[in-house]
């Protein structure tokens, strides 16, 4: 099988692609802005690699897609700091990009494995999301944190429409807090736009106070993505073509802890770190406004769990990591790819 990956050195990308290259005999294409997190991939000889933009690089995507039995479009800002500073960044690359690509592969009869995303949910009010019969609920139009979610909606709807139409062959996966090694840089937290553990353990690492936007009181079910990438690689498989059509929820509703419990634990954890149990100060934990924070045209959801009972049935799978492992490697991790940065 030849594989597309847009967004190949992204945090689900470059896991990805280093699973598919250890465990199949399968071939990745993939582009991205570069390869710093990509390892040992680029020197496999199954991986093909071109340092690109998919604003940019069209004529090489539409070659590729035409080349490749599936296509990840996995291109995206996924940060809610940017959803409420750059609204039109994020509907340009997240939205309009991506449906070029979607386009193409209709016009090739490509199969997609797309990323949604739990964010599509928002504040819907069932106890746990369910890919086919919950709502789909944002805010106002002023809130403009909601453009990400609604960007994702609506490519969730064409591919759909074009799919149940005969046109596209495709699977949606809607991930639900993935998070390990790699997730993102130091860089990106010193600006503050890091995801929220992350963020959180870039304080612990700057000695910066953590700040509890509106006393971090939402929940979030965190999902390790060894996990997360086991459901993938067999929607990828797709044996008996189990996933043809489907939306499938990715996430672990056991790892379910509030922002401010999640900040606690991580403190603990850094504080236990053989590196820094002797530091003589620690980041304080505070609390900050979402309008001091973000922005005024921020809004937040105040829980997010997924419903995995559609993955049980169809990929025969269950994440396995729980949530103080989950949350000590990503620390480790991030601990070890910046040690001496700072």
């Amino acid at each position: 099988m030849k594989i597309l990956i847009l967004g190949v050195n992204g945090f689900i990308g470059h896991h990805l692609t280093n699973r598919i290259l250890s465990q199949t005999d399968w071939i990745v294409y993939g582009m991205d802005l570069a390869d710093d997190r990509l390892g040992e991939a680029v020197n496999n000889p199954r991986f093909h690699f071109l340092e690109g933009d998919i604003a940019i690089n069209k004529e090489w995507i539409e070659y590729h897609i035409k080349k490749c039995d599936v296509v990840l479009p996995l291109v995206a800002i996924a940060t809610p700091k940017l959803y409420v500073e750059d609204p039109i960044g994020v509907y340009n690359l997240d939205f309009e990009m991506n449906l070029a690509v979607i386009k193409q592969c209709v016009k090739y009869h490509k199969r997609v494995v797309f990323p949604s995303t739990s964010e599509v949910y928002g504040a819907c009010t069932d106890k746990e999301f369910k890919e086919d019969e919950s709502f789909l609920v944002v805010g106002p139009i002023q809130k403009e944190r909601w453009i990400y979610s609604c960007c994702k909606q609506l490519l969730d709807r064409v591919i759909y429409a074009y799919g149940t139409r005969g046109h596209l062959e495709f699977t949606l996966f809607r991930p639900f807090n993935w998070i390990g090694p790699r997730l993102d840089s130091l860089y990106v937290a010193k600006e503050g736009s890091s995801r929220v553990v992350t963020q959180f353990i870039a304080e612990l690492l700057m000695k910066r106070p953590i700040a509890l936007v509106d006393g971090g009181h939402q929940k979030r079910c965190f999902t390790y993505v060894d996990d997360g990438i086991s459901a993938l690689m067999k929607i990828l498989e797709n044996k008996n073509d189990i996933c043809k059509s489907e939306i499938i929820n990715i996430g672990n509703p056991d790892n379910e802890c509030s922002v401010k419990e999640l900040a606690n634990i991580l403190k603990n954890l850094f504080m236990a770190h053989r590196n820094h149990r002797n530091d003589k100060a620690y980041s304080d934990i505070v609390e900050a406004s979402a309008e001091s924070y973000y922005g005024k045209g921020y809004q937040d959801i105040y829980f997010r769990k997924p419903s995995i009972e559609k993955a049980r049935k169809l990929l025969d799978w269950k994440p396995e990591i729980g949530l103080e492992d989950a949350l000590r490697m990503t620390l480790d991790s991030f601990l070890e790819e910046n040690r001496g940065a700072v």
